[in-house]
Formats: structure tokens, C-alpha cells, sequence
């Protein structure tokens, strides 16, 4: 929940940001310390933002989503993010998992198992990391074999840091079906109740507590054939693709915690005193201050670019990985000197800033790394 002026391009997305900041408001924030405190995961939360059309936003009507752009998708996701980050990241890492089947999906997969996945009561995750491949997801281990028959695949291996591992109700692997390097990967839509799929025990994380974080182990599970979304040999290729809205969705999260520690400074520093005066006035943390709002707007800005690109069609990759790369580093930048601001206040508990403090580093690193988001960037200036 922020008070940032939006520029949105219907009545009907200004309703629904109006609608996501009631939410916020009511059902979000009065929650939020509870559930990171005792590291719970907040399910009927999700199905409460499920219901009300949260979860399905960048979807056709069709198949039962909000068609909304994604210009205003990613703003909804920078208001949960400000109100509840582990909310905000599950949003996106959803409407993630519901990619493979909405963009390479046949006509009859879509029609079978979009609208479930859109309808709000399901929770969908992505397995593509493992314990020894992350930035070089290339190198995956999971194995799937096809039976004699053709009917179903026999997979086995561990996928690594999946967010909603063990909560989720389906899950997106990517796996290993010929010795073929990249061009060896392939896609299954494997159901949570899947004979063989389990969950290891919930990492211990820094931040995020309330986001569910674990391994997926697959150990001989068997996924029917039917289940294989695109072509054997096409998952990477629908990886990548994911990870470049994925990539928009961290960056939308990633400025909506910014946003919310940025606003949170500015309150403080106007009714702290020190030296007979509000220490805003002071010329030095006024400055900081404003530097923290320029980069602020300015990855806003970015990533509102980059979304633009994709709702008209065109190629946006390096763009979603330039404003994933410059919202998360602002992030992590605006969340460290809004703990300077507040000076002891700001790390102690009994303020949000050390929250969203130790929020930030995390998107630095997930869906690709700032590291790999520069060798995305320099790759692309090394061709043109």
C-alpha cells in the first residue's frame, strides 16, 4: 500500500488498483508481522487474493483471467509487494508457473488445465534450479525417461530454492530428456499429488519468512506423457521465455518494497527531532532521501517501459533484464539507508525497515542473478 500517483489507462484498472490498495489496507499490513514472525505460510491469504482476481491478471478472459496489460499487472504486484512482500513475490512466482501452459501450451491443454490454474484456488510453482545448477540452468540433472509405451515419464532428481515447494497445488519441471545440452530440456506439468513428487522440509530463510521456500525431490515419479507442455526438447526455451516476465514481475516487487521503505523514511525523518529541528530539514539526509526517490521513480519508470514493450509485442528481454537488475539494486540500496535514517530505530524489529531490509537481497538473486542480468545486457551490446 503506497501513495504513489499512478497512471493507469482505464477506469477499470483504476478500480482495481483502488481495489488492491483496500486490500492491502485491511487484510494485508494488520497481518503481515504475524505470519513472518512465526515463518508461517498465509494459503488463505493467497486464496482470498485468489478470489478477487489477483492471481489470474495477465490471463485471457477466456480461460477465466483479468486480460489486463501488464503495465497495470506489475503495478498491482508493486502495491501487495509494499504491503506484504512474500504476498507480492507469490503473486508473481504464480502467474510464472501459469505461463508454460498459457503461452506453449496446445489449445486442449490450455482449455484443460488453464482455467484451474487461473480460477484462484490453486497455487502454482517453478521448478527449474537445482542443487548444482542455478545461473547455468543448462546444466539440469533431473532426469525424465519415457515409458516403452509412450504413455508416461519416469523422472527422478532434486529441484532447488522452489518458491511454494510444498504448498503449491502444480508444478512446472523442467527436465533432462536427451544428452543434448540445453536442447535436451523439456517441460511437464506435474501435479502436487504426483506418485514420487515430494517436498523436503522448508528452508530457513533470511527474509521472507512467510513465503514457503523448499526443495522438490522426484524420485521416480511418473508424469503422464500427456502432461509434456511444447515439444520434447523445447523447455528451455520456454524457461527462458518465463524468466523474462518473471523477470518484470521481481522488478515490480522489488520497487513496491522500495516505495514502502522510502515512505517510511520520510515519515520518520519529519517528526524525529534532533537539534531543535526535524532531521528532514538537515541538508545531508535530505539529500539521501531524494536520492532514494529519484531511483525509486526511476525503476518504476523502467520497468513500466519494459512492460510496455511487451503488451505492444515487441522484444523485451534485455529491457526486463535491465530493470530487473537496476529495481533490485535500488532496492537493496533504498532499504539499507532507510535503515540509516531511522539509526537504531531502524534495526530493531518494532519497525518494518529491517524487514524489508533483509527483504531486498533476495532479489538480487533470484530469477537470474544481477550478475547474469549484466551478462544478458553485455551480450546484447557486444551483437548491436
Amino acid at each position: 500500500m503506497t501513495t504513489v500517483e499512478r497512471d493507469l489507462p482505464t477506469d477499470e484498472a483504476h478500480d482495481l488498483l483502488e481495489l488492491v490498495r483496500d486490500i492491502a489496507r485491511q487484510r494485508l499490513v494488520p497481518q503481515v508481522d504475524d505470519y513472518e514472525d512465526k515463518g508461517t505460510f498465509p494459503r488463505e491469504v493467497f486464496t482470498e487474493i485468489g478470489r478477487a482476481g489477483l492471481l489470474s491478471l495477465p490471463y485471457p478472459e477466456e480461460f477465466g483471467g483479468g486480460a489486463q496489460p501488464y503495465t497495470v499487472y506489475l503495478q498491482v504486484l508493486e502495491e501487495l509487494s509494499a504491503a506484504w512482500g512474500a504476498v507480492g513475490l507469490g503473486a508473481s512466482v504464480h502467474t510464472l508457473s501459469c505461463y508454460p501452459v498459457a503461452q506453449f501450451g496446445s489449445d486442449a491443454q490450455r482449455e484443460r488445465w488453464l482455467p484451474g490454474m487461473l480460477s484462484g484456488e490453486q497455487l502454482g510453482a517453478y521448478c527449474l534450479s537445482e542443487p548444482t545448477s542455478g545461473s547455468d540452468a543448462a546444466a539440469l540433472r533431473t532426469r525424465a525417461v519415457l515409458s516403452a509405451d509412450g504413455a508416461t515419464y519416469d523422472v527422478t532428481g532434486t529441484k532447488a530454492w522452489i518458491t511454494h515447494g510444498g504448498v503449491a497445488d502444480f508444478y512446472n519441471l523442467m527436465v533432462r530428456t536427451a544428452d543434448t545440452g540445453p536442447h535436451g530440456i523439456s517441460c511437464l506439468l506435474a501435479d502436487a499429488d504426483t506418485p514420487g513428487l515430494s517436498a523436503a522440509p522448508p528452508e530457513r530463510k533470511m527474509g521472507y519468512r512467510s513465503s514457503q521456500t523448499a526443495q522438490i525431490l522426484l524420485d521416480g515419479a511418473t508424469v503422464d506423457s500427456g502432461r509434456r507442455i511444447g515439444e520434447e526438447g523445447q523447455g528451455f526455451t520456454i524457461a527462458l521465455s518465463a524468466l523474462d516476465s518473471g523477470r518484470l514481475g521481481i522488478a515490480a516487487c522489488a520497487v513496491g518494497i522500495a516505495q514502502a521503505a522510502l515512505e517510511s523514511a520520510v515519515a520518520y525523518a519529519k517528526e524525529r527531532q534532533q537539534f531543535g529541528q526535524r532531521i528532514i530539514d538537515f541538508q545531508g539526509l535530505s539529500f539521501m532521501l531524494a536520492d532514494m526517490a529519484t531511483q525509486v521513480a526511476a525503476a518504476r519508470e523502467l520497468y513500466l517501459a519494459a512492460a510496455r514493450r511487451r503488451d505492444a509485442g515487441q522484444s523485451f528481454s534485455v529491457q526486463a533484464a535491465m530493470a530487473k537488475l537496476f529495481a533490485t539494486d535500488t532496492c537493496m540500496k533504498v532499504t539499507t539507508d532507510a535503515v540509516q535514517v531511522l539509526g537504531g530505530a531502524g534495526y530493531v524489529r518494532d519497525f518494518p525497515v529491517e524487514r524489508w531490509f533483509r527483504e531486498a537481497k533476495v532479489l538480487q538473486i533470484v530469477e537470474g542473478t544481477n550478475q547474469v542480468q549484466r551478462l544478458v545486457i553485455g551480450r546484447h551490446l557486444a551483437k548491436h
